[in-house]
């Protein structure tokens, strides 16, 4: 069977998120024809897993401009562009009505398994730019197909693979022998079976992000609620408390994620939740009771708790393209050519500086990594950096050369100085800036603890 013709053939969208779902909307506004191919059963399905969990960007922040004139013709409104959606909210105002505006352009339950050159495996050389892009796909219902496409733009973000306890990287040892006990999302609270889970309960959360301080916000305020009593968390940290172990509070330009980190300062200080601080998760044993005991790389044991939350980001999954030639950075598997904008071990505060379609380029022309993806295990993406990559993208493949180089892309920036990558310095090193707690501690920030304690100028992420 002779290969269609590339020009003819669609360009293929894996996942129906909002970056997926962006970049769709652009090709139609290209002209070019989208064929966008999502896992889960409805668009956005990895966005509702999370829809109990509050954006900390405004409606006006996560509605892609093309995809607003698509939705225009439908008799879509838009929510108040100054209100916070949830992530429910997010997926049926707007996610849902977007993909029914696309019609057969989006396929669910259709989960790619593959990508390649038509007849060329990623060894091959000779004709290769001229054979057109394969998709493989296996449906719901087992059945399986293959796809050609003139380009492959990869949405598909990191959702799936979330990162281990262990502080190695790997999991911990008896990690996936408790995994009755631990989860990697934040508990929705809300739903009762959950909430009785976690109510009365010792739970330790693993994490430093917005996802971290969101899970302390929600144990506190179980534990201030009528049926509450009991309940405490423990915050594990692989390093100190310092200035910017909170965010950007007030500082930052996304106020509802500055927020977040405020809240679970107050956390903290309200004696809800303590802080662990240089601990770095090697074992997971279970004591007589069959309670969780986190034991340290330094053989340091905490108390028994009876759950373990899980927030320390997420991997993307490459392995369905290891027939293309990629060139990834070797530490944060993002885009060799973005990984230095985004390092968490130097950027942690300013913006990112502008990226297109020159960034996201790969070896083998005609094939992006977009959104989360893009990001590979650096943190802190956000959507308007996915719609502006796809703007880019898109613009590229229609030929539009002058576009496409044309990035504007201001970030709100966190408020937050100094990267990760000082955790592991010499304790004298780290001294310079007078942040760092040098060696590992529990820490309960009570009413007795100096304000400028947790507030003094840092420079070392948590």
């Amino acid at each position: 069977m002779n290969a269609p013709v590339t020009i003819e053939l669609p360009v293929v969208v894996i996942g129906a998120g909002p970056t997926g779902l962006a970049a769709a909307a652009h090709l139609v506004q290209r002209g070019i024809e989208p064929l966008v191919l999502e896992a889960g059963p409805a668009a956005g399905a990895a966005v509702r897993e999370w829809s109990h969990v509050r954006l900390f960007s405004t409606w006006g922040e996560v509605v892609d401009p093309a995809a607003e004139k698509l939705l225009a013709p439908t008799g879509w409104s838009k929510p108040d562009a100054g209100t916070y959606p949830s992530g429910g909210d997010w997926a049926d105002l707007y996610l849902k009505p977007l993909a029914e505006a696309l019609g057969d352009k989006v396929r669910t339950g259709a989960r790619v398994t593959g990508v390649s050159r038509t007849g060329r495996d990623r060894i091959v050389d000779a004709d290769r730019e001229a054979q057109p892009f394969v998709v493989h796909v296996e449906h719901a219902d087992g059945r399986e197909e293959r796809l050609f496409a003139r380009a492959v733009i990869d949405a598909s973000g990191t959702w799936t693979i979330p990162s281990p306890a262990g502080g190695s990287g790997l999991p911990a040892l008896g990690e996936r022998a408790a995994a009755g006990k631990i989860t990697y999302r934040v508990p929705d609270l809300k739903d009762p079976a959950v909430r009785a889970r976690y109510t009365g309960k010792r739970t330790a959360v693993i994490g430093s992000g917005a996802s971290a301080f969101t899970a302390l916000a929600y144990l506190a305020d179980l534990a201030k609620s009528e049926d509450g009593a009991g309940t405490k968390a423990v915050w594990i940290l692989r390093r100190g408390i310092s200035g910017s172990t909170f965010g950007g509070g007030t500082a930052d330009q996304l106020p509802a994620r500055g927020a977040l980190g405020l809240a679970a300062k107050a956390a903290m200080d309200d004696g809800h939740a303590d802080a662990v601080t240089g601990f770095r998760t090697e074992v997971i044993e279970r004591d007589g009771d069959g309670r969780l005991v986190l034991v340290a790389e330094d053989g340091r044991r905490l108390e028994p708790v009876d759950e373990v939350i899980v927030l320390t980001g997420f991997r993307p999954d490459l392995s369905f393209l290891s027939e293309i030639r990629l060139g990834l950075d070797e530490r944060l598997q993002a885009p060799t050519a973005l990984a230095p904008l985004i390092d968490p071990n130097q950027h942690s505060c300013g913006t990112v500086y502008p990226h297109g379609h020159r960034e996201l380029a790969h070896p083998e022309q005609g094939v992006y990594l977009v959104g989360m993806k893009s990001y590979g295990r650096a943190p802190t993406f956000l959507a308007m950096t996915g719609y502006e990559q796809v703007r880019s993208v898109v613009a590229a493949l229609a030929g539009d050369i002058e576009s496409a180089d044309r990035v504007e892309l201001t970030l709100p920036e966190t408020g937050v100085c100094g990267g990760a990558g000082l955790f592991d310095a010499p304790e004298a090193d780290q001294t310079s800036g007078g942040c760092c707690a040098p060696a590992p501690q529990l820490i309960q920030l009570g009413a007795s603890a100096p304000a400028e304690e947790a507030a003094a100028g840092g420079c070392c992420g948590s």
